[in-house]
């Protein structure tokens, strides 16, 4: 599995390069894997990038802008469903990757399953 990034580094949107340089960011500072694909120096990547964002997630007039993210050919989303996994603590459920041993996103995953668990036996022990 191929994280990339579809960015455009002649963008003269100040939000959209913060946007990308935030993505991207997060992704080397954790050590994720990625391609970097670049919309303005590439036609391709454009094309490809545009036509794989599903008609759903597009912008209601005009074409869908980056920073956007997939695993190999699955989209994952825009920069918003970025930041708001991050935000969740859920970047590598977001992007499909299994969370690294002791990060934080591993933990909550580990939590819930327990918490559930506890619940459970709390429940057997006011049957009796």
């Amino acid at each position: 599995m191929v994280i990339k990034v579809y960015i455009a580094s002649s963008s003269g949107s100040t939000a959209i390069k913060k946007q990308q340089q935030d993505v991207l960011g997060f992704l080397e500072a954790n050590k994720i894997e990625f391609e970097e694909k670049d919309i303005a120096a590439n036609e391709e990547n454009r094309k490809w990038m545009r036509e794989n964002v599903p008609e759903d997630r597009r912008p209601a007039s005009g074409n869908p802008l980056p920073p956007r993210l997939f695993n190999d050919s699955r989209y994952l989303g825009d920069y918003e469903a970025f930041f708001e996994a991050r935000e969740n603590n859920a970047v590598y459920a977001f992007l499909g990757l299994t969370a690294p041993p002791g990060s934080k996103q591993e933990a909550e995953e580990w939590e819930q399953p327990i918490h559930f668990l506890q619940v459970l036996l709390e429940l057997g022990q006011n049957w009796r």
